[in-house]
């Protein structure tokens, strides 16, 4: 079973930028697409971006788009998250997850998350 940690998360200035990351641990990590969630208080959890198993294709909500990008390295077991532009709307717990073949938007269809970490975007 693959266990999942982020870390990265902080506070920064509104305009400025975060890289968040996902250590995998556990064999099978590159049998796993993943994906980047986000949750603001008193709001449900979001889904942020997505990657395929082999890092080929990815997809954003579009709320990031052109802001965020979403990277993985099979080798190290590791997910990022580039969070460039970032304004207050951005302040959540940022999650990743795991499912098994492909990627999915939808929080239900992850099978795996870590524990979270927090950003916060002053403004």
């Amino acid at each position: 079973q693959v266990q999942l940690a982020e870390s990265g998360g902080g506070l920064v200035q509104a305009g400025g930028s975060l890289k968040l990351s996902c250590a995998a641990s556990g064999r099978g990590f590159s049998t796993y697409a993943m994906g980047w969630f986000r949750q603001a208080p008193g709001k449900e959890r979001e889904f942020v971006a997505a990657i395929s198993l082999g890092g080929g294709w990815k997809n954003y909500a579009d709320s990031v788009k052109g802001r965020f990008t979403i990277s993985r390295d099979n080798a190290k077991n590791m997910v990022y998250l580039q969070l460039n532009s970032l304004s207050p709307e951005d302040t959540a717990v940022y999650y990743c997850a795991g499912r098994l073949t492909a990627p999915r938007q939808a929080p239900a269809a992850y099978d795996i998350w870590g524990q979270g970490t927090q950003v916060t975007v002053s403004s």
